[in-house]
Parts: C-alpha cells; structure tokens; sequence
C-alpha cells in the first residue's frame, strides 16, 4: 500500500510551529532531518485521514513500517529515511516509535488522564527530539530535557488544535476527566462556556510550564553548538506560544505564533548561546519567584546571594506545589502531582530530576535541610487540593498552619543562618498563616474553602454549607475578629523571642513579618463586616518602604 493511497497534505517543515531543519542545523545534516521529517509528515496523514476507516488506516500505517525496514524504493520517503539512517545511524527506531503512536491515533479519541496522555506524547514526540540528539552523536545527558521539550511542543499543539481536532477527527487530547472539571465534554466545548474552560486550559499549561523548566537545561547540554541554537530558539517559541495560550481561548480563537514571535526568539538567540555556559537551574527558580506578587519577596530581597539563591528554591518548590493543589486538574490528577514531587523530595540529595529538585538539592546539602519538612508542605497542599476545604477545630487548624507555613519558616531559618530561631519559626509562620487567612476569606471561599475552623463558627450560629454564605453570615466577622487576637498575640510573642536570636541572621524573617504586620494593621482597620471589598495587599510605594527598611538594618547581609 502507497502512502500515495492516502491524501497527500500540503503542509511542509516551514508550516510549523518550530524550527525544522533550519539553517541553524549544519548543512550536511538538513537532509536527514527532512527525510524524518517527511517519513514522519506522510505517517501523520494517513493516521489524521478523517475519511479512512481505523481498519484502513492501521493497513496503510503497517504498509509503511515494512517500506521503512526493508528501505523499499517504491516508498520514496520510507526508503529516502531508511538510506538517511544507514549512513548517519538515526531515524529508523524513532520513526518506528511515532509509527506506534499513529496507530493509536486511528484507534483511540479520548484520554483517561494525564499519565496516559504522556504515554502518548513519548512515542508520538519524543522520538523526534532523540532522533535529532543521535544524528549530532550527542550524550545520553541530554535526552531527558530534551524529552521534556518535546512532549512539551506536542501538549502545545494538542492545546492548540483542540476545537479542529474534534471537529475533524473526533479526537480529543485533554483528558476525559479535565473536561469533566467544566461540566463535561460538550460543555468543555461550549463557545460561551470560557469561564468553566480557562482554569481548565491554566492547569493544563501548568503542567507545560514544568517541561519547559525541566527542558531549559538542553542548550547547556549538547555539545553542538548548532544544535544548542536551534534548542534554544525552539524553548523560546515553545514560552512565547504557551503565553498566548493562556491568554487567549484556543476554543473559540485560532492561537498561533506569528512572523513577531519568531523574530523575537531568534533576537534572543545570542543571549540564550551567551549563557550557555552556566547553569539554567538557578535562571529557572528566579523566573518563578520574579512573575510571583508574593510578600515572600521581602525577604528574599534582603539576602545574601547564596543564601538569596536557597531562598529561591525553596520559594519555587512552594510555588509549583501551590499552583497544583490551586490549580482546576481532578483531584486524582493533583495527587499524582504531588506524589512525584514527593519521589523528588525523597530523592535528595543524591539524584535529583529538575531544575527545582537540583537546586533544592544544593540547598539541603549547605544548609541542612529536613526533608521531613518538605513533605508536611505537601501535606497541607494535599489538604488545600480538595475540591471542597473545611477545618473542622482549632487542633486542625493548628496542624494545617504547621504544615503549610510552620514548615516555610523551619526551613528558611536554617537557609538564614539562625537553626536555633525553630520555635520563632513556627510561631511566626503560624501567625502569617493566620493573616492570609484573613486576607483571602472571600477568594477561599469563591472555591468553597473555608478556613476559620467549623466549631468556632457553630458556636456563632454559623452552620458549616455554601462557602459564600457562610463567609457572608452577620457574625462571621466575629469570628474573624477572634482570628485577629491570635495573630496579635503571635505578633508580640515573635517580638518577644527576637530578644534572645540572632536579629542579623534572622533580617530576612523580619522584613517579612513587618511588611504582614502592615498588611495585617490595615485589614484590621478596614474590618471584616461583609461585604469586605477587594483583596488587601501591600502597595508597591509600601513594599519598598519594607525593602528599603530591610537595607538599613544593622548587620550587613550574610
């Protein structure tokens, strides 16, 4: 059977959305490159054909496995691709990969979850980016970004063409449960439904933005330096589309990178070669914690820079887990999230996987961190992971502010030189923890969390039901205001236990809990009566003011 006998596309390698045989790839190796690609792009027809019968397209697709092992000339590019690989030892086991993963294209049109979904995409795109790594003879060190990068590309085109691939081939790529999130398929679906569809759209692109941090590290890790361009180019395109994405409904709006995008990333392109020589993992953490509005910040600005650089870990590593327990996956789905970051965590020191997890790993090393302290934040995120929050009593609660901010503080303590400022630690994160509590009772709410725990609220008449009406029950300040006194109480005893630290080492914790004490000074003076207006939070002349405090205090950074 022909690949003629399917409908021959009109789309070639300068129709993508990343570069293909560029002229960033050396000059004698395009040619393979585009026999690949061919191969590759004729395949991909026949499995996309939406007039062939599965029986006919699994015919066809088996046909063009036999012409590729055999080198058979009556299927030019099968035999065009098997005479590439005899002379430069790459393409005919990666195409026989993405081979396996078009039958399943002609047969399967729904995913169960996300790990099946990747299943897919380490046949269906990885091969591609192994296949590139074999043909420049580069080290195995490089194929695990560069795997991430491509099932990065393919998730980005999945996104991309949602509506066109349901539309013209009954096939859609997001798993069945996601869509469930929204109210189901057909409602995922719904033009007018984007409210439902964008959180959806966000965790999916979350799930990007981790491939992307552990791709970053590939243009460091080949040695061509060639193909480190074209690595890095395609990592800046693979950013500028995910960005698009979020902000536009790939539903109801065809989301492309234009002629602007390419020119942008390849005017990056000098400094993407420039910094190759030094590590990315540092670039990837200060990216997460620099697009953060997080009064963490504080903090971190009054730092040392090898301390500062700790700081930065840990503050992504509690950033990437907040992202998924906040995030609209299926529950199941955010516990496998968590579950891998928990393999990742009890893998540290020793064998990190990520740009987070290495430099978690430097961090644990120069500072003595607990690992113990790392899994009770993935505890409290598994807690904030529920699709509905309650805290039944105050010993909940208690454990909860543990888990969540009493562990943040351990572990920043010993990152700033004061292991002996423990119990401080665990009093100050508790009272902040109070504080955002206060701070975001109407954002909880609007996703049915309640944290002010059940019984204080019974005892106010305040029966546990709907979130926005519990929150918006005439004694429900009462009840905030009591929350209140706690954290003024943990105000003065954290004042009182500087007395006997280390107030240098410990400037860092400070600046923090002075810039809560003014935030938590001006909601106490708005009130907690409902309606309470918008989110409180910190003007950036006040964050400054804090900095610049920090700046000023005795005892230079350490």
């Amino acid at each position: 059977m022909s690949i003629a006998a399917a409908p021959v596309s009109t789309k070639t390698h300068r129709d993508e959305n990343f570069p293909v045989a560029s002229r960033l790839i050396a000059r004698p190796l395009r040619a393979p490159v585009l026999a690949f690609y061919r191969f590759a792009r004729a395949a991909d027809d026949v499995a996309d054909d939406g007039a062939a019968a599965p029986e006919a397209k699994l015919a066809r697709l088996a046909a063009l496995e036999r012409a590729l092992r055999a080198g058979d000339p009556a299927e030019p590019l099968a035999a065009a691709l098997h005479g590439a690989d005899r002379r430069f030892g790459a393409g005919v086991d990666e195409a026989l990969a993405l081979l396996d993963a078009f039958r399943q294209d002609a047969v399967k049109p729904r995913y169960a979850d996300w790990a099946e979904l990747l299943g897919y995409c380490r046949r269906s795109a990885d091969p591609v980016g192994r296949f590139l790594l074999r043909l420049h003879g580069e080290a195995a060190s490089a194929q695990e970004p560069a795997d991430a990068l491509c099932t990065a590309l393919q998730i980005l085109n999945h996104l991309q063409d949602l509506e066109k691939d349901r539309a013209a081939l009954d096939r859609v790529y997001l798993p069945v449960p996601w869509m469930e999130e929204a109210g189901g398929e057909e409602a995922f679906f719904a033009p007018a439904n984007a409210a439902r569809r964008r959180p959806i759209l966000d965790a999916a692109l979350d799930r990007v933005d981790d491939l992307l941090a552990r791709a970053a590290s590939l243009p460091e890790r080949v040695r061509s330096r060639r193909l480190a361009a074209e690595s890095a180019v395609t990592l800046a395109l693979a950013r500028r589309l995910a960005a698009k994405l979020r902000r536009d409904d790939p539903v109801t709006t065809r989301v492309a990178l234009g002629k602007r995008d390419f020119a942008a990333a390849f005017a990056g392109l000098p400094g993407a070669l420039a910094r190759r020589r030094a590590s990315s993992d540092p670039r990837v953490v200060k990216e997460i914690v620099a697009v953060s509005g997080s009064s963490f910040k504080l903090g971190m600005a009054a730092q040392a820079p090898e301390r500062r650089r700790a700081n930065y870990a840990l503050y992504a590593f509690c950033r990437v887990i907040d992202d998924i327990a906040d995030g609209a996956a299926p529950l199941p789905e955010k516990r496998a999230f968590l579950d891998a970051w928990r393999r990742e965590i009890d893998a540290l020191p020793a064998a990190p996987t990520g740009p987070i997890g290495r430099e978690l790993a430097r961090a644990m090393v120069a500072h003595d961190l607990p690992q113990g302290e790392f899994h009770a934040l993935l505890d409290g995120m598994e807690s904030d992971g529920r699709p509905r929050v309650r805290v039944p009593d105050a010993a909940a609660f208690d454990l909860y502010c543990r888990r969540v901010a009493g562990a943040v503080g351990v572990l920043s303590v010993r990152i700033f030189g004061a292991p002996d400022a423990h119990d401080f630690a665990l009093v100050v994160g508790r009272t902040l923890q109070v504080v955002n509590v206060l701070r975001d009772v109407d954002e909880d709410a609007a996703i049915d969390r309640v944290y002010v725990p059940l019984d204080r609220l019974a005892s106010l008449g305040i029966a546990d039901g709907e979130a926005r009406a519990m929150i918006a029950h005439p004694r429900f300040a009462e009840a905030c205001d009591a929350l209140c006194a706690e954290a003024q109480a943990g105000f003065a005893e954290a004042d009182r236990m500087l007395a006997t630290l280390d107030r240098r080492a410990l400037r860092p914790a400070i600046v923090m809990m002075e810039g809560y004490r003014h935030l938590f000074a001006k909601l106490v003076a708005r009130g907690f009566a409902h309606p309470r207006g918008p989110r409180m939070r910190l003007t950036k002349p006040e964050k400054a003011r804090l900095i610049l405090q920090a700046m000023r205090m005795p005892g230079g950074a350490r």
